[in-house]
């Protein structure tokens, strides 16, 4: 579509730079609230559009794609997990699929070590006691938590955040070892000093602390199930930056209460943004909205990366973030 200024339209509110950006370079429709769209704009929005920038608040599934116009060339996704599309039927249409991958790799991988320290050291425990006036002076047994240095850490997906989990993990002197669809080649490996575990029940079950980095899929739903979870030592801690899906929660929730888990660190839910009120009110859980990509910086990339995603396509060539069905 060389030349024509393409018809774009943004569900979510986005920085500032990336939204005027948008604005000089489109024909753009921004969201004036921050709030997702109902079903019903969604329904609008690709009848309307050359092009629909969702977010993961968006699911466009395949009776929403039904509803596009033939218009609807492109989905350029704002954000690297695209499990909230159904990208096959979306191909089918002949409607191109792309993501912003790699862009908050480090800072979900820093929210993955603050969560595992949170859990370990009990920080928010210590937080709620020094804030709450109730404090009465340190105290030799009081507060105590577990050291890092010399526990095994378990990764569970060792992509680009899994991997950079591992760099961070071993200069605070964990021993870490993963689980993965593929084995890393020998040369990662070693880089890393990581140790892999082609059955995922072995190593969940010597694992000091567990961290979950793979994407949601068919096949990794619930693959934190109940049987798996049971496996694990009753003083390990387990946790998730990457989706709540893969974790089955209301199990979870049931052996942090009964004390069979002793902590968890929690980015990501089940159902999204609504919270299991048990889990909630768990002192051995550490829950955060969904941080783990929330800085400046990474969001601006995200937006940049969208924008060339556009471009490219409007320019009549591939999206460089093209998503594939078949290497999902």
């Amino acid at each position: 579509m060389p030349g024509k200024k393409l018809s774009v339209v943004v569900t979510r509110r986005l920085p500032d730079i990336v939204e005027t950006r948008m604005s000089e370079l489109f024909n753009v429709r921004l969201r004036e609230d921050d709030t997702p769209m109902t079903r019903e704009e969604l329904i609008g929005a690709v009848a309307d559009a050359d092009i629909l920038v969702p977010s993961i608040t968006d699911q466009i599934d395949a009776g929403l794609i039904g509803r596009a116009s033939e218009r609807l060339k492109l989905i350029a996704n704002y954000g690297a997990g695209v499990d909230n599309i159904d990208v096959a039927t979306a191909r089918q249409r002949g409607i191109l699929v792309s993501n912003t991958p790699g862009v908050t790799t480090e800072d979900t991988a820093d929210m993955t070590m603050a969560l595992i320290l949170g859990v370990t050291r009990r920080v928010p425990e210590g937080m709620r006691l020094a804030q709450s006036g109730e404090w009465s002076g340190w105290s030799p047994t009081a507060m105590l938590g577990g050291r890092l240095r010399g526990r095994r850490l378990g990764i569970l997906g060792m992509g680009r955040i899994g991997q950079a989990v591992a760099k961070r993990a071993a200069a605070f002197g964990l021993q870490v070892h993963y689980h993965n669809r593929k084995r890393l080649r020998p040369e990662i490996e070693d880089a890393l000093e990581a140790t892999y575990w082609e059955s995922l029940d072995q190593m969940v079950a010597r694992m000091d602390i567990i961290s979950i980095n793979c994407p949601h899929t068919p096949s990794t739903f619930h693959l934190m199930n109940a049987r798996r979870l049971k496996l694990m030592k009753p003083d390990a801690v387990i946790v998730n930056t990457s989706r709540g899906e893969v974790i089955d929660e209301n199990a979870m929730t049931r052996m942090l209460r009964a004390g069979e888990i002793a902590g968890a660190g929690l980015d990501v839910f089940e159902r999204g943004h609504e919270i299991n009120p048990r889990l909630q009110a768990l002192p051995n859980a550490i829950l955060l909205p969904h941080m783990g990509s929330a800085t400046v910086e990474g969001r601006i990339e995200m937006g940049e990366k969208v924008i060339i995603n556009i471009k490219t396509f409007a320019d009549g060539h591939r999206p460089p973030d093209l998503v594939v069905p078949a290497a999902l």
